[in-house]
């Protein structure tokens, strides 16, 4: 398999990269512009009309390196259904992202475990699927990443039954944590597979007693919610991960709720200028737990 750029720095030196979210427009239009406000990669979602091959061209020549691809997740449910033609096409997906993942030198495809806030217990034909997902990242080079969101025992199915395959690991997103996972510390489980984080704070649920719900998947700036950032630098540090730290962050407010309004009245240059000296805050600490002497 192919590795990762060599990112063995630690604290604030490793490089911190940035998605490119389709609330600013298409990703091949504002790459350079992250570039410019001083991180040092991207990501961005895999969509019918963002050219991430483009993408890619420009932000290398500005200096900035492509962090991973990220999979739509609207057909995450559909790998493990009995319709077997949405399980093909959801297996379709994956794999164009993989394939676009190489072609354009990203080094990881992420992707969610499953969407949806009913219970379903995991399938046979949902690991099935994926292990046609898995053998083509290895051919390819492209781990691929499973990230923690809703619907935790499917995340735990598919990082079970592939625990010793080369191209299969974990994505750690704090803000999903807080909401998705009820506060449960994923990286106790999986944190010896990361492969890559989505880091953003949140407000937790709004109703602990009520239903779990996405309109309480903020992705706030580090530092504007309730997360714990030196434990979640502690928790980076134990896990010996030395790869980019990755910001997923949203410029405007779910549905009816105002947390990200002011975001969205700054300049996107200031806006991203803030956020870097965020992420420069959160190295720090990363950089602060990896130097102290070990309990």
């Amino acid at each position: 398999m192919s590795t990762p750029p060599d990112n063995r720095t630690t604290g604030a030196e490793r490089p911190l990269c940035l998605c490119v979210s389709r609330e600013w427009g298409a990703p091949e239009d504002y790459v350079e512009t992250v570039a410019e406000a001083g991180w040092n990669g991207w990501f961005a979602v895999r969509r019918p009309e963002a050219d991430l091959r483009l993408a890619a061209r420009r932000g290398a020549a500005a200096g900035l390196a492509v962090q991973s691809v990220h999979a739509p997740w609207g057909r995450a449910a559909d790998l493990w259904g009995a319709d077997d033609a949405k399980g093909e096409a959801a297996v379709a997906e994956l794999v164009d992202c993989l394939r676009v993942a190489a072609d354009i030198g990203a080094p990881l495809v992420v992707a969610h475990a499953w969407i949806g806030f009913v219970p379903t217990a995991p399938t046979e034909d949902g690991i099935r699927r994926f292990a046609r997902v898995a053998d083509e990242a290895e051919r390819l080079g492209v781990p691929v990443a499973l990230e923690n969101t809703e619907g935790e025992e499917h995340l735990d199915a598919l990082l079970s039954r592939f625990a010793g395959h080369p191209a299969v690991g974990f994505c750690w997103d704090t803000g999903h944590e807080l909401c998705y996972n009820r506060g449960r510390d994923m990286m106790a489980s999986y944190g010896a597979r990361l492969l890559g984080t989505h880091l953003n704070d949140n407000l937790g649920i709004t109703d602990p007693s009520g239903p779990t719900t996405w309109l309480d998947d903020l992705h706030l700036l580090p530092f504007d919610g309730i997360a714990d950032w030196p434990g979640i630098a502690a928790r980076l540090a134990r896990s010996g991960f030395s790869g980019p730290l990755t910001f997923e962050l949203n410029l405007t407010s779910r549905p009816g709720r105002h947390e990200n309004d002011a975001y969205g009245a700054m300049p996107l240059r200031d806006y991203l200028a803030e956020a870097l000296a965020r992420a420069r805050r959160v190295a720090a600490l990363v950089a602060a737990a990896q130097a102290a002497p070990r309990q």
